[in-house]
């Protein structure tokens, strides 16, 4: 593999995000979401100003679930079948690159224009608030802000992955919002069901493994078990295990999120 041409197509894809604007849009969308629910997130308890980090990314878990999925999403389900419709894939691949450089290219172009937003818009969170968080406080939105990146990550993977396997734009944006309704909105709802319907006896003792074949579930158990006060809050002390919370494993989770769809990507590109 030459790194020359992966860091070349990446490159061009994430200045082509630049100056479009996208990444500056993005930022300043999580930025305004994560200040308003920091100074407002009490309001419906009477309670207006910033409260604690604590309560704070317990907010900001729900919306990263619902919007960075969907902004992955979108951002890579036409990488390849875009370039193919557009009859520019052909002449791409007749340039001294192969189409592995070519789709690992374009996936880390992406994926830096994803992060760079992510840690553009809550980095500036993080700026405004310094004056009320501890180093502990610091640390917890720093363990936010990087899972935030792996969830956008794991979630463009399999974006890519569907642009590789669908034969038109239009399949591929059918499969990358049937994937965000399945992992985002239907996933929990089955396992829930699959509990209520075995009354607790179906299923309980896989519960937190069967967790981990969301990402958006590890990102939210991540981010939500390492808060001692709202975890306690969200149940999930009890229902899932503590040696297998532990945020190094389930950042490892999510990193095999992100190797295994763009692998699976990578054998069927290249057939």
């Amino acid at each position: 593999m030459q790194r020359r041409q992966v860091a070349t197509i990446a490159g061009k894809e994430f200045w082509d995000r630049i100056r479009s604007l996208w990444v500056l849009a993005i930022a300043l969308v999580f930025t305004v979401f994560a200040l308003v629910i920091a100074y407002f997130g009490g309001a419906q308890q009477g309670m207006v100003g910033f409260r604690s980090m604590e309560f704070t990314i317990a907010s900001l878990v729900s919306l990263v679930i619902y919007l960075i999925p969907l902004i992955a999403l979108v951002l890579g389900f036409d990488a390849i079948v875009g370039e193919r419709e557009r009859g520019s894939l052909d002449l791409l691949l007749s340039m001294p690159i192969t189409r592995f450089e070519l789709l690992l290219g374009k996936y880390l172009g992406l994926a830096a224009a994803l992060a760079f937003s992510t840690v553009a818009g809550f980095g500036l969170v993080a700026v405004v608030l310094a004056s009320h968080l501890d180093l502990n406080g610091l640390a917890h939105f720093g363990l936010f802000m990087a899972s935030s990146v792996l969830l956008g990550l794991a979630f463009l993977s399999l974006a890519v992955s569907v642009s590789v396997f669908a034969s038109d734009r239009t399949r591929a944006s059918g499969l990358a919002i049937a994937l965000w309704f399945f992992f985002v909105l239907m996933f929990d709802l089955i396992l829930l069901g699959v509990l209520v319907v075995g009354s607790g006896g179906t299923g309980g003792d896989w519960f937190a493994w069967l967790l981990l074949l969301n990402p958006a579930d590890v990102f939210r158990v991540l981010n939500i078990a390492s808060l001692d006060e709202v975890g306690a809050l969200y149940g999930l002390a009890t229902v899932f295990p503590r040696q297998l919370a532990h945020p190094g494993l389930l950042c490892a989770v999510l990193l095999a999120w992100s190797v295994l769809p763009l692998s699976i990507a990578a054998w069927r590109f290249r057939r």
